[in-house]
């Protein structure tokens, strides 16, 4: 058989892919299977295996379709799906591209939310240990919601009704559709900015779950978790809960109620310093009371009827240490004129006159006995280096020199005995007015005694 006859597997796959393309049955179809070997990419792209109890089919969501998803695809979860079915021509497999995803038996949106839920959960974000103490009284509260809406018309009438003194500063923001999100960050980022904010009531009127779905985003839970100011969260009716009811440091039913939280009543403020304007004064009612009797018992008390035997007891002591000072005084003076009187004798008898002759006496002695001794010193000392001298005269080479001797040295060394020297050595010869250089010819040792 001719091999013009034979496919490439290229070919082959490329004719079984237009063949998937050009069956309408496999394209928008609509089916509906457990996930199973889910992978997310980093990409954005979602692959995974849809499976029943009999049949298996790889799957593949690329980005654009992936990023509408409110949920997170996980293992074991049934869902219904709408796709195209065609031949990945790589592997030649073929596989549902996906277009649309949901839940099967549970509204997506509803997952989605059970999903971030407790996963924020599990990172300690609803954790009581990191809600902020709402102030007492406030100064100024911020608002983040619609500018138009009726949250905020809501919110400045409870204030204005319950605490006038308050200052509501608006900062508008989306709080519906695809920009609700990023705008109530945004507005929150606005309000630290601001500066003295002491509260910021986030939050909207009533809706169904897709309206209020901002409040559920996760971006604007960490921007909540995120935010230094205490935040109160009011979102919808009573009955609804979102995400951020969750994070924020407190969580109001509505918008009124969140203002009613933010603010004091101005009546239970007036009724507050009125039982504290009572309490205080049956306090000091009590008081005074207390130490007007003290008073009395103090006035009827035994000391006080008779106060000179308060102080008599002191006049008598104070009258005896007056007497022993005097006694003291006088025996300090007659001490001192005492001392005073030996300090003069002595005085007297080391009087300056015969000091200066006896230490002069003293002093001529001295300087007749030094000056024998210097010179007894000094001539013996003469003595003895002209002994020195005539010593190192004697012993001087230079002088033996003068009488006709010399020295002789090899390699710088005096050569003391002709057992050190051969013949052919050079010599150096020290003589008394130069040096010469020589070479042994011969040697001739001297006869020892016991030889003659």
């Amino acid at each position: 058989m001719s091999q013009n006859l034979y496919l490439t597997v290229q070919s082959l796959t490329k004719y079984i892919k237009r063949k998937f393309e050009a069956d309408p049955h496999l394209r928008n179809v609509f089916v509906k299977g457990e996930l199973s070997n889910v992978k997310i990419h980093p990409s954005g792209h979602i692959y995974f295996t849809l499976k029943d109890d009999k049949s298996r089919i790889q799957s593949a969501m690329f980005k654009g379709a992936a990023n509408q998803l409110k949920f997170k695809p996980e293992e074991g979860m049934n869902v219904l799906i709408n796709g195209d079915v065609n031949v990945f021509e790589a592997s030649g497999q073929y596989q549902l591209y996906v277009q649309s995803m949901q839940p099967d038996g549970v509204g997506a949106l509803y997952l989605a939310f059970e999903q971030l839920k407790r996963q924020l959960a599990s990172e300690g974000l609803f954790d009581q240990r990191w809600k902020q103490q709402i102030p007492t009284l406030p100064k100024k509260v911020g608002v983040i919601t619609a500018q138009s809406g009726a949250a905020i018309r809501d919110i400045c009438s409870t204030i204005q009704r319950r605490y006038p003194l308050t200052e509501i500063v608006l900062f508008p923001a989306v709080v519906q559709g695809p920009q609700a999100a990023p705008s109530i960050n945004q507005a929150l980022i606005q309000a630290e900015q601001y500066g003295e904010i002491d509260v910021i009531i986030v939050g909207r009127g009533g809706g169904s779950i897709e309206d209020l779905w901002a409040f559920n985003e996760e971006s604007v839970a960490r921007a909540i978790f995120s935010c230094k100011i205490p935040i109160i969260s009011a979102v919808g009716h009573e009955t609804d809960t979102t995400i951020a009811d969750f994070v924020a440091d407190m969580r109001a039913p509505t918008p009124t109620a969140a203002a009613e939280l933010a603010v004091p009543s101005k009546e239970e403020l007036f009724d507050r310093i009125l039982q504290r304007k009572r309490s205080i004064y049956r306090s000091f009612s009590n008081q005074i009371k207390t130490e007007r009797k003290r008073l009395v018992n103090v006035q009827q008390s035994y000391p006080l009827q008779y106060p000179e035997r308060l102080y008599r007891p002191f006049i008598e002591k104070m009258s005896a240490l007056d007497d022993r000072l005097v006694r003291s005084r006088h025996e300090l003076t007659a001490t001192r004129v005492a001392e005073h009187a030996r300090l003069a004798k002595m005085l007297a008898f080391y009087s300056p006159n015969v000091r200066i002759k006896e230490e002069s006496r003293s002093t001529t002695l001295l300087t007749e006995r030094l000056t024998r001794a210097m010179q007894i010193e000094l001539r013996n000392k003469t003595d003895h280096f002209t002994a020195s001298l005539r010593m190192l005269k004697a012993l001087n080479p230079l002088e033996v020199m003068d009488r006709g001797f010399s020295i002789v040295y090899k390699e710088g060394n005096v050569a003391k005995s002709v057992n050190t020297l051969t013949v052919g050595d050079q010599l150096t010869v020290q003589l008394q007015d130069g040096t010469l250089q020589t070479e042994i010819q011969s040697i001739q040792l001297k006869e020892k005694e016991e030889d003659k």
